[in-house]
This record gives C-alpha cells, sequence and structure tokens, in this order.
C-alpha cells in the first residue's frame, strides 16, 4: 500500500468534482481498489502502487477533457474511465478546425484564409509575426491558439503584452494604483480571455500566475520558458524595446507579435519596431510573417469598408 496525491492545477474543485461532490462520486466509482479522498484542490489516494498509476493516467484525461471542453458530463466521465480511452479522442474535434470550447461550450475555431494561415504557421514556427488592421482576429486567433496549448499542457503558462504608450509621461495623473492605471490599456486581452476560460478559472490562473498580462516594460531581464507569449499592439513598440522582447524568448516558447503598422502612435520620427522586425527577420528559418488584409475583418461590416477608404485616402496622399 502506497500513497500518493494529484493536485488540481488551474481548476476549481467545486466545477470539476461537481455540486456535494457528485462526480467525484462517479469518478470513484470506477476505482473501488482505491482510497480516493477530495481535499480541496487536491485528490489523496492510497492502495496498490499499479491501480494509482492507472488513476493518474485516467485522472491526467479527466484534466485535458475539461480544460478542453470548460464542463465534465457523467456520459463522458464514464466513457473516459473505461478502457481504451485515449487522448486522441479528445483531440479528434481538430479534424473540424475548432480550437477550442469556450464560454458556454461557444466553439473557437480560425474563421478566414489568414486566421487559418496563422494556425498553421504556429505549429511550424517558434515566432510569428502577424501583421494587419483592426478587427481581422490577428489577436483573437493568437489568444485562441496560447489557451488551447496551455489545456493541452504544451506550456505552463501564458504571457500578454502590449507597450501602455497612450500612458506615457501622463501616467501618473490618471487615477488608481499602478495597475488600475495600466488595465485600460490591458482590457482587450481581458475581454478575448474571458471569452475562453470560464471567469472563475481565469481568476485562479492570474491568481496564480499561469497567465500574465502585463505592460511591455516588465518583460527586460526576463527568460520566458515553457511560455506562449503574445505581444500585442507591437507597432507601438520602439525598435529597442521589440529587440529586447524578442531576445527573451527561452526554451519551449512560442511567440506571436501582431500589431497594424496604419495605427501607429509613437512620437514623430520614431520608426516602429515592428516595421523594423520585418525587415531584419525576413528569411530566417523558424520565423514567419502573416500579412492580414481587409478580407479578414469579421467585425461589423462597415469596418471593412471603413479600412478600405482610410487605405484609399492614404494612397492617394502618398
Amino acid at each position: 500500500m502506497i500513497e500518493k496525491t494529484v493536485y488540481l492545477e488551474g481548476i476549481d474543485p467545486v466545477d470539476f468534482f461537481g455540486a456535494k461532490n457528485v462526480r467525484f462520486e462517479r469518478i470513484r466509482r470506477h476505482f473501488p481498489k482505491l482510497s480516493l479522498i477530495s481535499r480541496g484542490n487536491e485528490i489523496k489516494i492510497k492502495g496498490e502502487e499499479q491501480e494509482i498509476l492507472r488513476f493518474q493516467e485516467k485522472i491526467e484525461l479527466l484534466f485535458s477533457f475539461y480544460y478542453r471542453f470548460n464542463d465534465l458530463p457523467n456520459d463522458d466521465i464514464d466513457e473516459i474511465l473505461s478502457d481504451g480511452y485515449r487522448i486522441d479522442n479528445i483531440n479528434k474535434a481538430d479534424e473540424n478546425d475548432i480550437l477550442l470550447y469556450g464560454e458556454n461550450g461557444k466553439p473557437i475555431k480560425a474563421q478566414t484564409i489568414n486566421q487559418k494561415k496563422l494556425v498553421e504557421e504556429c505549429l511550424k514556427n517558434d515566432l510569428v509575426l502577424a501583421i494587419g488592421p483592426a478587427g481581422t482576429g490577428k489577436t483573437y486567433t493568437a489568444i485562441a491558439l496560447a489557451v488551447k496549448a496551455l489545456k493541452m499542457r504544451e506550456i505552463r503558462r501564458i504571457i500578454l503584452t502590449r507597450p501602455a504608450v497612450e500612458a506615457g509621461e501622463r501616467l501618473g495623473f490618471l487615477p488608481g494604483d499602478f495597475k488600475e492605471k495600466l488595465d485600460p490599456y490591458l482590457q482587450p486581452l481581458y475581454d478575448a480571455l474571458d471569452d475562453m476560460i470560464p471567469s472563475k478559472r481565469l481568476k485562479l490562473f492570474i491568481e496564480e500566475g499561469t497567465i500574465q498580462i502585463a505592460p511591455l516594460a516588465y518583460m527586460r531581464g526576463r527568460t520566458l520558458d515553457n511560455a506562449f507569449v503574445i505581444l500585442d499592439e507591437a507597432q507601438n513598440a520602439t525598435g529597442n524595446q521589440l529587440k529586447m522582447f524578442l531576445t527573451r524568448m527561452g526554451r519551449n516558447a512560442k511567440f506571436i507579435v501582431t500589431g497594424d503598422v496604419t495605427q501607429i502612435d509613437l512620437p514623430r520620427k520614431t520608426e516602429s519596431g515592428l516595421i523594423i522586425a520585418e525587415k531584419v527577420l525576413a528569411g530566417i528559418k523558424g520565423i514567419s510573417v502573416i500579412h492580414f488584409d481587409e478580407r479578414d475583418i469579421i467585425r461589423h461590416r462597415l469596418v471593412k469598408n471603413i479600412v478600405k477608404a482610410y487605405q484609399s485616402h492614404e494612397d492617394n496622399i502618398t
């Protein structure tokens, strides 16, 4: 007889075990040879080593299913705990281009040509630059890829960052503490995560540091290992800032850099680091550049026409 403990990482025990532990009791019935006790975010196991190993393998499958679908129906518990069920069964939805299931079971997938290209290039490369106008789903698709990687245990943390250019020297004049001053600039990242991760679990991920959202300046001096890292609004990073960010890449890391070079808020005569990076990094193996355009815009139908109109105006000026 031996004893072991399994931990629920980033999972609310009430959501996973169900009200009054009904799901846990169902799980326990599949392992009559083991003593199983749930305490908070822990499962205490006592029994023979071989049976404990079988339990650990099956509970990982349950975790993976729950991470992916944000739910754990009774029928699926029974199927997953049956003999012959493998992790490949959980991934079968990938065949339909579904990246993950968000809040209320909403399927999230790449919808346009370049969104699908971003998914494909991210599989093949560790650094992808996604450049294009607003509303093309660059950041949303990138965050969906990051959340999927976290749910499938391919990485340990997600790091989302933006240059807080608009704050500038005026940051001190804004009300609230430092976090409250910066949150408005990071809100679009929170909004995307809210679509993909239940609020209680998202709060837990942020508290534990599994998901980190911070301004670009906070990346200096760090080495980002085992992480999926997204730099949003990269057109507002200077050349030195973007170089600093890209050189933070550590082992088992994926980086996606998104930006719109038509919406640069840097001071006059300051060249965007995103424009520089596209030139400097061209042709390097392991780095891919994707250009989104108005065909990828999936916001209100007028947004596509607005982007075209401004592009035409700028072309006439030049």
